[in-house]
Formats: C-alpha cells, structure tokens, sequence
C-alpha cells in the first residue's frame, strides 16, 4: 500500500492580478513535506510572485495557500517561523560584517544570548564563511553574499526554505558550494521549494519540479519522468524565410509541429522516430526551396521538456 507524503505547502487555484496584469493564473500546486521541489521557468514566469505569495508578502487575489495545513492570512506566527526566505536580491546590511548581520537578524528571530551565538556558528559554517565572517560585506564576492543571504534565511532552522534564483550572478565553485549545501539540508529534513531559470541545476538537485510559463503551470512531476515523457526526440529548426502552408502539412506527417512565433520561421518538430525525422525533414526542406539556418536536435533534458511545452526557448 502506498503511503502519502505529508503536504508542506499546497497551492489551490492561485490567482494574481497587478491591475489589468495577470501575474499568475490560476496556479494548483502540491509539495510535500521533505521535497525539493524546483520551480522552473524564464524571468517574467510568475515564479518570484508565487513564492511572494507563499511567505505571506502579498496576498493572493483568488485561491488558498496553505502551509502545512494553515490557510490563514496574514500568515500566524508559528507559521511564519516553519518558513526560511532567501530572497533574488541580496537582504542584509552591506556595510556591517557576516557576524553582525546575522546578529541583527537573529535577533528579529527572537534568538538570544547563547542561542543566537550557537545559530550564527552554525549558519556561518553552513555557508562556509567562518574565516570572512569579520569582514565588511563590501568585500564579498558575489558568491560569498548569495551564501549569506543563505545563512540568513536559515538562522531560526526553518522547516521549509524557500529560495528565489539563489546561484544568479555567482561563479561555478559558489554555485557548487550553494548547490551541495542546499542538499545535504534536503537529505537533513528541510523541505526546499527552489525558483530557478538553470534546468540542469533542477535535474541535479530536485525530486519533483513544476514548469512555470507566463503565470501558468504547464507540467508537474519527478524531472526524469517528465524527460520520458516530453523530450524524446524534438528536433528544432531555424528557417531563413516563412515556412510555407504545403512544407508544414508535409512534416506533420513526421510528428507533432509547434510554431512558436507568428513568422513561422522557427519550429520544433516532436517525432518518436527522430533518427527517420531528420534526414525526411531536410530533404522537404530542400524540396521546398526552404533554406535551413539552423538545426538542432535536443538532448532529452528538462530544457527540451519546457520548449516541447512553450514552443519557445527558456532563456529567451
């Protein structure tokens, strides 16, 4: 019999208007307790204001919110304290040192004493910048504020960390040091609820992931099961000139054709024979008089996933 992972936080129809703007439409989302769950998409997606919603800093115009089964609004206390929030912009003093940010914020915590002494140790090795920890801010490298802004969130030992594009901006090793931290308090029993535009880090890290798109949640599931399911075989062409209406009804009949501008210039052709696909496919183009700028066939990846459902690239 299969037993049910307890939720940490639960998403019912999430609506989010700006005035005439939909930030976010109708979004339905369930993370278990112990999850590390990304949500994936461009900038623009929704991502920021979903997770905005979640820690309380704004409201949602429609739909529930709950965390860990608490829908009130504004969010209670004991509420607030099972969340850890680790913001895209950097959230400390940048003038004071590592030791005297986290003791200002500790304290907005309610720690204390020799418990905000044993927390700030503990957060600063976790961060690994005991040896900075002295310092003015303003000699921080990138890499070493994204880890701060970490040790922060995790100063009152949330049960659920939420973190907003943690590795923007930082070089490979501190985006690596990010990385193995963020695991190993994963594999530690923190739930991680991870907005990021980077699809390998959400492979390398998360159990499951949703794809997020102009507010919608297209696709939810573990990434592998989502590669299986959508990647396989999508093959991306870039035309010189308009495709013509005789060249798109001939490759439909190789497989699923998405056009995701209106100039019908770029395409991506999904084929469960993709090694058939190619070679038929170059040669309508040929027939046709289309000159091909670019072709390119997608590793099964969760990169390949998101195109395969937004007909458009990730980073665009």
């Amino acid at each position: 019999m299969r037993v049910e992972t307890p939720t940490a936080v639960r998403l019912e129809g999430v609506v989010r208007r700006y005035g005439e703007l939909e930030a976010v439409r109708g979004i339905d989302l369930t993370i278990g307790r112990g999850d590390f769950f990304g949500l994936l998409g461009p900038n623009g997606a929704g991502k920021t204001t979903t997770l905005a919603m979640i820690c309380g800093l704004i409201d949602p115009t429609r739909g529930r919110i709950l965390i860990e089964g608490d829908a009130r609004r504004p969010l209670a206390g004991a509420t607030k304290r099972k969340l850890g929030l680790v913001p895209q912009e950097f959230a400390f003093y940048p003038t004071l040192t590592a030791r005297e940010n986290l003791a200002f914020f500790g304290r907005i915590y309610g720690l204390a004493g020799h418990r905000l002494r044993e927390r700030i140790d503990a957060v600063l090795n976790i961060a690994q910048l005991q040896e900075r920890d002295r310092e003015p801010i303003t000699h921080y490298s990138s890499g070493m504020k994204r880890r701060l802004n970490i040790a922060i969130g995790l100063l009152h030992e949330p049960e659920i960390l939420i973190l907003d594009e943690p590795t923007v901006g930082v070089d490979a090793q501190s985006r690596s040091a990010i990385l193995e931290t963020l695991r190993k308090l994963n594999r530690d029993g923190t739930t991680v609820l991870y907005s990021t535009h980077y699809m390998e880090e959400a492979e390398r890290l998360c159990n499951r992931v949703a794809i997020i798109d102009q507010g919608r949640v297209m696709a939810t599931d573990a990434p592998r099961e989502l590669v299986r399911a959508l990647a396989a075989g999508l093959i991306e062409l870039q035309l010189g000139v308009p495709a013509t209406a005789d060249f798109l009804t001939s490759l439909r009949q190789l497989g699923t054709v998405e056009l995701p501008g209106p100039d019908a210039m770029t395409l991506t052709v999904s084929s469960l024979q993709p090694e058939v696909a190619l070679p038929e496919l170059l040669g309508l183009a040929q027939a046709a008089g289309l000159p091909i700028r670019r072709l390119h066939l997608l590793e099964p990846n969760l990169e390949a996933v998101f195109l395969a459902l937004t007909g458009r690239q990730l980073r665009d």
